[in-house]
């Protein structure tokens, strides 16, 4: 009698194009977890409150700030949004205002065209989706025209006081520059920010990172003289090795 092998033991050919899945290495932060907890208390130290600088009297013009933001500084986006939002703080009046108007007030900030448009196509979903309100979870902001997930974050945070971490151009900068949690994607550079990052300091994380980049480690030229992490730092891109200026701080953080 021949033998017979088991259904189970039956050996089954991949077909050529099948895909093979790899496990993904994700990069690592270089930083033992004391320093990174010492990096986030000085920051803290630094600036106690830290504050987002766009513009804004309520969540709705909060996620229309933010949404105009891309590929524009603050302080144009509020220059551009402190006329529209005195006549247009609600979707509803935004609506009524139209889409040329709406273009007219923001012309001076890129791609306006289209973030005019984008702004008329979020106030009617807004209102025949979520009776006017700004909804509260990612997952439906991001439903909303010219939001994506960083827009979806800074207005969990700054207009319902979640936790969460808002990886803008400063952000992606500051997070690979320093080594603190490398990424080639946003996605990446986020996911790994809310691991590391201590909890008591989650909160203001992503403005002390943005304030950061935008005054101190700035894209051209770090000012590591006056940087309070300095001597922690362990970026290629140090202009010097000088340690981090403790008398501007503080007595307890010595």
């Amino acid at each position: 009698m021949k033998n017979v092998k088991p259904k189970s033991a039956t050996l089954v050919a991949k077909p050529k194009n099948a895909t093979v899945r790899r496990a993904v290495k994700r990069p690592k932060t270089i930083y033992s977890s004391q320093e990174i907890s010492e990096i986030f208390r000085r920051l803290s130290i630094q600036r106690p409150e830290p504050k987002g600088e766009l513009e804004h009297v309520n969540p709705f013009t909060l996620v229309v700030a933010v949404a105009l933001s891309a590929q524009a500084t603050d302080a144009g986006v509020n220059k551009a949004t402190r006329a529209l939002f005195a006549i247009a703080d609600t979707p509803e009046k935004m609506l009524e205002l139209g889409e040329e108007k709406v273009r007219d007030h923001i012309k001076t900030i890129g791609l306006y065209r289209n973030k005019a448009k984008n702004v008329i196509a979020l106030c009617e979903k807004l209102i025949a989706e979520f009776g006017g309100e700004v909804p509260r979870t990612r997952e439906e902001l991001i439903t909303l025209p010219g939001v994506g997930r960083k827009t979806a974050n800074v207005v969990l945070s700054m207009a319902f006081g979640h936790a969460t971490m808002a990886v803008d151009t400063h952000v992606f900068r500051i997070a690979n520059r320093l080594c603190l949690a490398p990424g080639k994607t946003p996605d990446e550079v986020e996911d790994q920010l809310m691991r590391i990052i201590p909890d008591e300091y989650l909160y203001h994380a992503h403005h002390w990172l943005i304030l950061h980049g935008r005054y101190c480690c700035k894209a051209r030229k770090p000012e590591c003289d006056r940087c309070v992490i300095a001597d922690i730092c362990k970026s290629a891109e140090k202009t010097n090795e000088i340690p981090a200026p403790l008398v501007e701080l503080p007595a307890q953080i010595i």
